[in-house]
């Protein structure tokens, strides 16, 4: 059933209908845009009709809009119409219409915004960095982000899984077995390289992973001068650098349901079914002494290699065999977290997933940006550790991780950011995470000396208590966050999350400011406290969402 924000949406489109049919307009329901405003103070919901009307209707947008003003239907749930600008109409959601939603949200507070499933499966794979080093600032954004995303689609009512894809095979392992060979030696007394070869690991964090080789392997010092041990060097150095990762990422709240192992797709030769498959389907041509893929068949802008001159593959086929491998597990969507270098690979990875019989448009790609921390203003130095890098472990040992995965999640995910260490440690307002989690710790306090005082109290609930403007604006805050929930989901855009909790707590503060709860008359004490008790779950469940705690005291 629709959230009482969505209803009112779906009749004021269903008004405007009326209104076009007054003016001789036919124009089927699903046409009529009605979306949220841009800006506060410009109504609840807005439409951009007048602009589209222009071609059919004699008149200017202004005098368009005004027309459709004056044609459209009383509706209980319309408070009032406004048009606006160039053109805009804007609609004013009655609120003690909206008010039945603050009963809905107290009855069910774990239910409260959340929609029954829709029998659709997501499979959102994300960080998947490679085992070689330790997760990095960038890895825990794409960490938060992810898993904000997955928990707003489930929210949402779909069966979503978390996979995390392991990158242990190929030359980057050996280079790192290589790695730990180096620092072997380097145990045994040896001076390290001037100058490492290329590709080779030089970071510290190999030093302790080849002490702590030698620590359990008593035939290690043979193993520093023979080169056919760099695989076995490097399987092993992957697979403790990815244990230690999982254990970071639950450190962050983080938890994946499957750890899917590029090994085992080599293994099982799914790359090279890939190949077959496309041979078979008469999509491979040769050029330049090469295997290419037509890709533009399929609406790509170039072709390209899938296997080179020397008989070896392009990356592209290990990940569309992983890509198949997923579609065969029966997923309806498969969205992917990649890294800025990534931004070309959705319109290649498709075309193969088309060519191969798969729904092209069920595949996404979404980027993650880079990351700036920044102390003081100033970019901070880089990690004496990792060598050229900070790590996830080190920003969680300096930064809580509720601030750490607000301000990884507050921006949208395509847009580089600066993460600000002073600001995410206050213990202010100014912090946006701590803003809002007052907000939660005053109202269960409040909640708390409620009970303690009028726990007898036989009151009914009477909306029509609440008639002051924030009351107003807190009852709105409330009955949008399905709404809310529901196009963060549709939009893949958890940031939409935290602008929607910082509204709510500066509308919650103001009223606070302004208003008395326990030395008022009995009927408008209850209302209040049904009021914020309301305001307090859909600040928890939209926390929930981006993975923020809301504690009960400050």
């Amino acid at each position: 059933m629709d959230s009482l924000w969505e209803q009112a949406r779906l009749e004021i489109r269903a008004g405007l209908q009326v209104a076009l049919t007054s003016l001789s307009v036919d124009m089927a329901l699903e046409r009529i845009e009605v979306t949220p405003p841009t800006e506060e103070g410009h109504g609840d919901w807005v439409t951009n009709l007048a602009f589209r009307l222009t071609k059919r209707l004699a008149g200017s947008p202004p005098t368009i809009a005004a027309q459709l003003a004056r044609h459209f239907p009383q509706l209980p749930l319309v408070q009032r119409i406004e048009v606006a600008g160039p053109g805009f109409i804007n609609f004013w959601v009655d609120s003690q219409w909206l008010a039945q939603v603050l009963a809905e949200a107290v009855n069910n507070p774990q239910g409260f915004g959340r929609r029954p499933p829709i029998g659709e499966r997501v499979l959102l794979e994300f960080v998947s960095a490679n085992p070689t080093g330790p997760l990095v600032v960038v890895n825990g954004r794409a960490a938060a982000w992810g898993d904000s995303l997955a928990r707003l689609l489930t929210m949402a009512g779909y069966s979503v899984d978390r996979e995390f894809y392991v990158n242990d095979a190929g030359m980057q392992v050996v280079k790192l077995g290589q790695a730990m060979a180096i620092r072997l030696d380097e145990l045994r007394g040896s001076p390290l390289p001037e100058v490492w070869p290329e590709g080779v690991y030089p970071a510290e964090y190999v030093r302790d992973l080849a002490q702590a080789y030698a620590a359990s392997h008593s035939q290690w010092e043979a193993l520093a001068e023979d080169a056919t041990a760099w695989p076995e060097l490097g399987a092993w150095a992957a697979e403790r650098l990815r244990a230690q990762q999982e254990k970071e990422l639950e450190r962050f709240g983080v938890r994946f349901d499957r750890w899917f192992s590029e090994k085992s797709l080599r293994e099982a030769k799914r790359p090279d079914a890939v190949v077959q498959q496309l041979e078979s389907l008469d999509l491979l041509y040769d050029q330049e002494g090469a295997r290419w893929f037509r890709s533009t068949q399929f609406g790509d802008q170039k072709d390209y290699v899938v296997v080179k001159s020397d008989g070896g593959y392009t990356y592209i086929v290990p990940d569309a065999a992983y890509h198949v491998e997923k579609f065969q597990r029966g997923y309806d969507h498969v969205i992917d977290l990649l890294g800025p270098d990534h931004h070309g690979h959705l319109s290649r990875m498709r075309a193969m997933m088309a060519g191969l019989g798969y729904r092209a448009e069920a595949l996404e790609i979404l980027i993650i940006q880079m990351v700036r921390l920044l102390r003081g203003g100033q970019p901070v130095k880089m990690s004496k550790r990792g060598g050229t890098f900070v790590t996830l472990a080190e920003l969680m040992d300096e930064v809580e991780v509720d601030p750490a995965r607000w301000f990884f999640v507050e921006r949208s995910s395509d847009t580089p950011m600066d993460f600000d260490l002073d600001l995410a440690q206050l213990k202010t307002q100014e912090n946006p995470v701590y803003y809002v989690q007052y907000a939660g710790a005053r109202i269960h306090s409040i909640l708390q000396t409620y009970e303690a005082r009028f726990a007898e109290d036989p009151e009914p609930f009477d909306s029509l208590q609440l008639g002051e403007p924030l009351e107003q604006a807190l009852i709105r805050d409330v009955a949008k966050m399905p709404a809310v929930i529901l196009r963060a989901a549709e939009q893949r855009a958890p940031q939409a999350l935290c602008r929607y909790l910082t509204e709510t707590a500066t509308h919650f503060h103001a009223f606070y400011r302004q208003h008395r709860i326990m030395e008022e008359a009995p009927s408008l004490r209850r209302a209040r406290i049904e009021l914020i008790r309301a305001v307090l779950i859909a600040l928890s469940q939209a926390m929930e969402v981006i993975g923020v705690s809301v504690p009960e005291r400050m």
